[in-house]
């Protein structure tokens, strides 16, 4: 039965997964999630000034990094990664070793279920990525591979083995992740709907990512979770997480790997300003009715049996179609080959480079 897939009660898997939190303050909100944080290691990436101080509550194993210390690892490549802006904490990918990354923002915190339960979001995460996923044919009762659970009839018996997970996405109560001129016309809504559910996205179909709450399997899909070039001195900002949910959503789809979205849920405490967020989204309102279709229609050659010669194949079709859009993104193709050039220094015999155990399809 589906249902009884071995997944342990317990999946700490504290050897295996770092925890990347981009910050430009301190960590006090780590306080809360100490018992569920303090095993695994942090990767911080502090963005804006690197002279700054960020306190870190004692107790954490962690390792820090501020914008020095990615030009002195990177050099010249460290072009490529965003400066004054969240996107900063792909860095936190790139030199991490294990094979799961977990990715919070800080002013996120332990939400509760319903029953008032605290939840466990870095143990749902986990779940999720030890459990198959189903891109191929939609189970109307989700995900099949929950506890008490099945494929529904009909669902064809030689799909059922699933594929590897790739991501987990989670969601979030109190603020939602709405856009500027949602959040100027909303701006006391809050999100108090629990969904008990966890459902994988289908082949075909892209989602957009919200990186405050985020999984993901390093060894299946790590360089392509590229968060582009946003904030200072860019024309756009706040399409980082989406950007790389397009084109690691284009890449599972090619190489055969799962995207899962729902539960865990965290509480998402501050709003962030509406008329600061609608200057850095401008050009994306106007661009992304152009990106969607892009992506939705990109295609990638057989010869791409890599998640790295999917993503360079990537950036050229970037280049070559969506360059006439504006300027900034033949820079941005120029950035994703520059990623994957320093992920590969920092990298060089990792298990990212090996193909996917995914069946592609």
């Amino acid at each position: 039965m589906a249902g009884s897939a071995s997944i342990p009660s317990t999946p700490f898997l504290k050897d295996e997964l770092d925890i990347v939190i981009p910050t430009i303050r301190n960590l006090d909100f780590l306080e809360m999630w100490r018992p569920y944080f303090q095993p695994y290691h942090l990767i911080i990436v502090q963005d804006g000034d690197p002279s700054k101080t960020i306190k870190v509550p004692e107790g954490f194993d962690y390792e820090l990094y501020n914008r020095n210390d990615i030009n002195r690892i990177l050099g010249p490549k460290a072009s490529c990664i965003s400066f004054k802006d969240s996107a900063c904490r792909c860095f936190g990918y790139m030199v991490s070793k294990k094979k799961y990354i977990f990715t919070i923002d800080d002013d996120c915190f332990v939400a509760k279920d319903p029953s008032g339960k605290e939840i466990n979001a870095l143990e749902q995460h986990i779940k999720n990525l030890l459990a198959p996923s189903t891109p191929f044919f939609f189970n109307t009762l989700y995900d099949p591979f929950r506890e008490g659970v099945d494929f529904v009839r009909g669902y064809p018996f030689s799909l059922r083995e699933g594929v590897a997970t790739a991501v987990s996405h989670g969601l979030w109560l109190n603020i939602p992740d709405y856009d500027a001129p949602t959040q100027l016309v909303k701006p006391r809504e809050r999100n108090t709907r629990y969904v008990d559910a966890v459902l994988t996205i289908p082949k075909g179909t892209l989602f957009p990512m919200c990186g405050m709450n985020l999984a993901f399997d390093r060894e299946l899909i790590g360089p392509a979770m590229y968060f582009g070039l946003m904030g200072d001195g860019q024309p756009i900002g706040r399409y980082d997480d989406m950007w790389a949910g397009w084109c690691t959503k284009v890449i599972c789809d090619h190489l055969g790997l799962g995207v899962k979205t729902g539960l865990p849920y965290i509480w998402h405490s501050k709003a962030s300003n509406p008329f600061v967020n609608l200057k850095k989204e401008y050009n994306g309102i106007f661009w992304q009715e152009e990106l969607i279709p892009f992506f939705q229609s990109a295609v990638l050659s057989k010869d791409c049996t890599t998640v790295q010669k999917c993503y360079i194949e990537l950036s050229k079709q970037v280049r070559e179609k969506l360059g006439k859009i504006d300027p900034y993104f033949n820079k941005l193709a120029d950035a994703m080959v520059t990623w994957i050039e320093a992920w590969d220094e920092l990298n060089p015999s990792g298990a990212a480079a090996e193909k996917p155990n995914g069946t592609a399809k």
